[in-house]
């Protein structure tokens, strides 16, 4: 018998992936909403998305047996929600938010990892006196309590510098807020948490040196499970903007154990159940120190190509199998090439884009760099700054994914694809 899947934010590439899986034979996959619906939006429209979950899933004719998402902010704060109206199994939104609202997440984390984690501080940016009253030394980061990609979040070296920062924060901040604390009013908050609420931001000091992973996991039946460890390299000029993704890690096999130990401690204190996750870590192997930088309630959708060309399956079977109630492991090492990345191609600058390759060109240059796959963000004519949803740094103009034998194999593909791609760029007019 056929089991439904509903996607939220479900696209073509992904289908793609979802539908090369093993179980996907037994398997239909509905887009609850579109990527479209979901993502790149001025204004969030939780209330609707929640409103017409409820009456699409009502009204379908055949069974729910699932409901599953992989984007950030909206979908995976709904989720919980949609799911218990339905009552399908998965992580509870108290858990969900002990992750995703960066200063309830430090709070817990700070009980059970204080070793792990950066000195950190609630800051109205709206009100002076809280402002006054931070204690935390520069430089330090400041960000909302829920942004995506880091939007809106600065890394603070003086006075000027933060009250730079405050102010594009101010301006911006509403975005998020307003839907986070709509979503957050269907969950029981401490009152030390219901007190800094989406208009407040997080003040904590650096985490930077040393080698960034993510560590893939989930929790199934009660066990924490961490089963795919990716690097994750940075540049630009704040040191805060990712490159790309490698996988597998190259990290040292002990250090990926201690990783995996202090996933297992936190996500089992926050009471995170039945559902996949991913955990950002920084390594630095000149003092041998953990740092945890940020929980996610959701799969990389970014990582799930890598998984794929290394493991033989992309980790969304992860995802389906922790919604259906069925055994997550992963296998290792099945795929077609020892080593993959996601390149990230990036424009530090306004410009105007003056000159794309259309579809048959980029077919044409995948073919030409085996293991290669390209995925354009920008069309000409476009202004970079209108681009949604990038960090408050750059421009995300294409990426690349690319399968090679070893890192030395995977630049040079890369570079094959970048030199291919031809991109052109002008300074924007006015």
């Amino acid at each position: 018998m056929t089991r439904n899947v509903f996607v939220v934010g479900l696209d073509d590439s992904d289908r793609d992936l979802l539908e090369r899986l093993p179980e996907a034979g037994g398997l239909a996959f509905h887009a609850l909403f579109t990527a479209d619906e979901v993502r790149h939006r001025d204004v969030f429209p939780v209330r609707r998305l929640l409103r017409e979950a409820r009456e699409r899933l009502q009204a379908f004719p055949g069974s729910v047996d699932a409901v599953v998402g992989y984007w950030d902010f909206p979908v995976s704060t709904s989720l919980p929600i949609i799911r218990r109206d339905a009552g399908l199994p998965g992580p509870s939104l108290e858990a969900v938010l002990k992750c995703e609202h960066k200063y309830w997440s430090r709070l817990e984390q700070q009980a059970v990892i204080p070793e792990c984690i950066p000195a950190f501080q609630a800051v109205d940016p709206f009100d002076p006196a809280s402002i006054e009253a931070l204690v935390i030394d520069f430089p330090f980061w400041i960000k909302p309590v829920k942004s995506v990609l880091s939007d809106m979040g600065f890394r603070v070296a003086d006075a000027a510098g933060l009250q730079a920062a405050l102010e594009r924060i101010r301006a911006g901040i509403g975005r998020f807020a307003e839907p986070f604390n709509y979503l957050s009013g269907f969950a029981r908050l401490p009152r030390e948490v219901a007190a800094v609420d989406g208009y407040h931001c997080i003040v904590e000091g650096l985490i930077s040196a040393g080698h960034q992973c993510t560590l893939e996991g989930y929790v199934h039946r009660g066990e924490v499970v961490g089963y795919g460890l990716v690097d994750s390299l940075r540049e630009g000029p704040a040191g805060s903007t990712f490159s790309r993704y490698q996988y597998p890690s190259r990290l040292p096999g002990a250090v990926a154990e201690r990783i995996r130990a202090v996933a297992a401690r936190v996500m089992g204190h926050i009471g995170y159940a039945d559902g996949p996750f991913n955990i950002e870590f920084y390594w630095d192997p000149d003092s041998d120190r953990l740092r945890l930088l940020e929980i996610n309630t959701r799969l990389s959708r970014s990582q799930a190509p890598l998984f794929e060309m290394v493991d033989g399956i992309s980790h969304y079977h992860v995802m389906l199998a922790c919604a259906l109630g069925e055994d997550p492991a992963m296998p290792r090492g099945e795929g077609e090439h020892a080593v993959a990345a996601k390149f990230m191609v990036r424009r530090y600058a306004d410009a105007r884009v003056v000159g794309v390759p259309d579809a048959d060109a980029i077919r044409a240059l995948e073919r030409a760099v085996p293991g290669s796959r390209i995925r354009l963000h920008v069309r000409e004519g476009q202004r970079l700054s209108a681009l949604r949803d990038q960090d408050s740094y750059s421009f995300e103009v294409a990426t690349v994914f690319v399968g090679g034998r070893d890192t030395e194999d995977l630049e040079a593909r890369y570079r094959r694809c970048l030199e291919g791609l031809g991109l052109e760029f002008r300074p924007p007019a006015g």
